[in-house]
């Protein structure tokens, strides 16, 4: 008898900052994307967070108390999170856990920090082990003497098991924009998922998901900022033999890669979130909208959408 899919998000907030244009973070854009996500039916089991920061200038600009008592955007989201289940008086399932990837400071203020997250659903979901204290660093440095200037990317890895007992591991992550400094990034008009710092990055989270997955169901979650039909996508799906949801499912095609826009900037529309993994069946990618799209639950609140999809262990 087949079991329930499971369901994931995987969204970048943009540090709750969309409706500054980025400037600072806002309770408003906090509270709105707590209710999207509880008002998601049925709920997700995982929730795969990008760019969310700790404290800084920028996430606590517009927050009196997190300047006051040193909240965290993570804490403040599930505080609204837990408020929106008490209002429809439904009982909170999540357990939410933070990755710490980098801060930028400015005499000895920061100015802003990055991090990911990734909510579980503890009603359908058991963690058995997490790498919370020690995210596994992918940056790729092309110039050593300017490794702490540059923004650090990581790989959260969290080992599950659902309610057969049954293990797999999740895995999320932000790679860098490509190198603008190298001259490939200027003699195409393609550049989201072609510089060779991204490819040094994916090979990397590769290695990475194959020393702690071993055999055992993997999915990976992202904002890859590459989109289908570059090389950090071929290498992935390829080279590495990560089976990506959205082109299982039909969702998208690599020879059209922009047929499906997850992220927006003024008028440019870019696919550049993915969904991956082993040994795992995509069954349906069962709430996404195109970046723009009015109809949608999330639309206005981050320079992206979330991938929703859902998939069953062992395909």
């Amino acid at each position: 008898m087949a079991t329930e899919p499971l369901r994931v998000v995987s969204y970048n907030v943009r540090y709750f900052g969309h409706a500054l244009r980025g400037v600072a973070s806002t309770a408003g854009a906090e509270q709105r994307i707590a209710k999207a996500l509880v008002s998601l039916d049925p709920l997700p089991d995982l929730i795969c967070l990008q760019e969310v920061e700790t404290g800084s200038l920028r996430a606590n600009l517009a927050h009196k108390e997190a300047r006051q008592n040193g909240t965290t955007q993570l804490e403040r989201l599930m505080t609204r999170i837990d408020a929106a289940f008490d209002d429809a008086k439904r009982p909170f399932p999540y357990e939410a856990f933070y990755f710490r990837a980098h801060r930028y400071r400015v005499r000895g203020r920061n100015l802003y920090t990055t991090g990911l997250a990734v909510i579980v659903n503890l009603a359908t979901l058991h963690v058995d082990a997490h790498n919370v204290e020690a995210p596994h660093h992918i940056t790729h440095y092309r110039v050593e003497r300017w490794k702490s200037r540059k923004q650090a990317r990581i790989c959260a890895h969290v080992t599950l098991a659902d309610a057969a007992d049954r293990r797999f591991h999740l895995f999320n992550t932000h790679l860098s924009l490509p190198a603008f400094m190298k001259k490939e990034f200027w003699h195409r008009g393609d550049k989201m998922g072609y510089g060779p710092n991204q490819v040094a990055e994916a090979r990397s989270l590769a290695r990475f998901v194959a020393e702690n997955a071993g055999d055992e169901p993997f999915i990976i979650c992202g904002d890859f900022n590459a989109p289908p039909a570059s090389p950090v996508f071929r290498y992935l799906t390829e080279e590495a033999g990560f089976a990506n949801a959205e082109t299982s499912v039909g969702l998208v095609e690599p020879e059209a890669p922009k047929a499906f826009p997850t992220a927006g900037f003024m008028r440019l529309r870019m696919h550049r979130g993915q969904l991956s993994g082993q040994r795992v069946e995509w069954v349906v990618l069962d709430g996404p909208l195109r970046f723009g799209d009015r109809r949608g639950r999330f639309h206005g609140l981050s320079d992206h959408v979330p991938l929703i999809a859902r998939f069953r262990l062992g395909g």
